[in-house]
């Protein structure tokens, strides 16, 4: 895929995030469920994979994982700097770097579309029971599986990225130019990313162990099982 088709595919996934969040901005009650949902889901995942976020070695990733890809908080100001700067991103960044932002940005609003829809069967009050109702009834396991798929897609993304020589060199020179030009935390959001996965022996063995286990924890709540997310 070359820089032009992955710019019109990162204007695409931009305007459907921009739209779902301005829905929810528009509803105070789907916007407070929509945090509960965000909020119960970092926990769970913490929750599945508290030996990563143990490990030295990787749990600066797997807290890149919680909190960039699947945080709670909100990544509104991410969005806001792209959108301003999709013009110059062809320019600016190499074609590994836009493919990872691409992906991140497809992923957010797969994700973005899923909650808001748990969101609405649920309400403010989320507890594992209601997750798990509404997680069959308000999400087709084709579009969890797709969102699995984008997991790792990104994953395998950010480890051909440290592979790149001087690319470290290259993020931390446009430090200042990122804060100057107001993109900081889109820049913030490459480098934790890229510094995470370089510091790991076996990024891909990680990004294929998180996924593995979603896609069992996926399998486990679509068929019913009584403790899904005993994926160990």
């Amino acid at each position: 895929m070359n820089k032009d088709t992955l710019v019109i595919e990162l204007e695409r996934h931009l305007r459907a995030l921009a739209a779902e969040r301005e829905a929810a901005r528009r509803d105070p009650a789907l916007q407070a469920a929509r945090t509960a949902v965000k909020r119960y889901q970092a926990a769970r995942l913490a929750a599945t994979h508290p030996d990563l976020l143990a490990a030295p070695d990787t749990r600066e990733a797997a807290a890149f994982f919680l909190n960039d890809i699947y945080g709670a908080h909100d990544l509104g100001q991410r969005e806001a700097d792209l959108e301003r700067i999709v013009p110059s991103l062809q320019r600016l960044l190499p074609l590994e770097s836009l493919h990872t932002i691409t992906g991140a940005i497809a992923l957010d609003a797969l994700t973005e579309k899923l909650d808001t829809g748990m969101a609405r069967v649920l309400g403010a009050e989320v507890d594992e029971a209601a997750y798990l109702m509404a997680y069959r009834s308000a999400s087709a396991p084709e579009d969890r599986a797709r969102q699995l798929d984008l997991v790792q897609q990104l994953g395998d993304s950010l480890c051909s990225l440290v592979r790149i020589p001087l690319l470290s060199l290259t993020l931390s020179v446009m430090r200042g130019p990122a804060k100057l030009a107001g993109v900081s935390e889109l820049h913030q959001f490459l480098d934790r990313g890229f510094s995470s996965f370089k510091k790991m022996k076996k990024p891909a063995h990680f990004v294929d162990t998180i996924v593995g286990r979603e896609r069992r924890a996926m399998g486990h709540i679509y068929a019913g099982r009584r403790e899904p997310f005993d994926v160990f």
